[in-house]
């Protein structure tokens, strides 16, 4: 009895660095693959039609999961494989999926725990390991709220989790990570825009200092990042900062729009 077909969904923009490795990665697995591209500039859809994907051309949201939705919408596989560009299936992690797939049961959804690189390796302390994430489910059962960046997946029925880890390539230099704080404050202020957040001098000691510190004292004493060494550290400190960065946007937006 042949096994249910898999679609592995991705929504990309700028991608060419990160695609073809994620996408050689689920060759065993795919049935079919959907992408919905944010009009990329680069390689990204070249690669895209390298592949056979079906590709769905769109404009680059601030909120990437608007996109991550159409893509699963336009799945046709009897399960969903949910992606992001700069991740890998490990053959493991693809053996145990095939599995899955390949022993029915009752279970609509499976999360999967991410090892996340970060500059030089990948984190194993500092709230980043384990990070389950809800990645593979039954199609028509799961679908992204689209109302914060760092959501997941709800699923419908009943879920279990996966042992293998899935691999992410987040941020394997300086550079590309602040690209990604940028966008991550831009996103934040726009929410406390939203909210109509106050602004004053007691706001700003706590988004400037108290809610940084707090952050910075969470992930690297209480959740132990001092043992993956410096970006450990950098990554305790830069999750504090990006949270008074995104309240210097917020201030400046409000006070001063463009």
């Amino acid at each position: 009895m042949p096994h249910p077909k898999l679609s592995v969904v991705l929504a990309t923009y700028n991608e060419e660095q990160n695609l073809a490795r994620c996408l050689d990665s689920v060759r065993s697995l795919a049935d079919e693959i959907v992408i919905v591209d944010g009009k990329s500039t680069d390689k990204t859809p070249q690669i895209a039609k390298n592949y056979k994907a079906k590709l769905i051309s769109t404009t680059n949201k601030s909120n990437f999961h608007i996109n991550k939705n159409m893509a699963i919408e336009a799945a046709a596989g009897e399960w969903i494989l949910q992606l992001d560009a700069d991740e890998v299936v490990s053959p493991m992690l693809a053996n145990e999926i095939k599995s899955v797939l390949d022993n029915p049961s009752d279970i609509n959804g499976y999360w999967i725990n991410r090892k996340n690189w970060f500059l030089t390796r990948f984190l194993s302390k500092g709230g980043q390991y384990p990070d389950p994430t809800l990645r593979l489910y039954r199609n028509g059962t799961g679908r992204l709220p689209a109302k914060d960046v760092h959501e997941q997946t709800v699923v419908s029925g009943k879920v279990g989790a996966l042992n293998n880890d899935l691999l992410h390539y987040r941020d394997t230099d300086f550079s590309k990570y602040l690209d990604g704080f940028n966008r991550y404050s831009s996103f934040i202020a726009s929410q406390m825009t939203d909210r109509n957040e106050a602004i004053g001098l007691i706001p700003t000691i706590n988004n400037l200092i108290i809610k940084p510190l707090n952050t910075f004292l969470n992930l690297f004493i209480r959740h132990r990042g001092y043992i993956d060494g410096f970006p450990g550290f950098v990554f305790a400190i830069f999750s504090g900062l990006v949270l008074g960065v995104s309240y210097i946007k917020y201030w400046q937006q409000t006070k001063y729009p463009a």
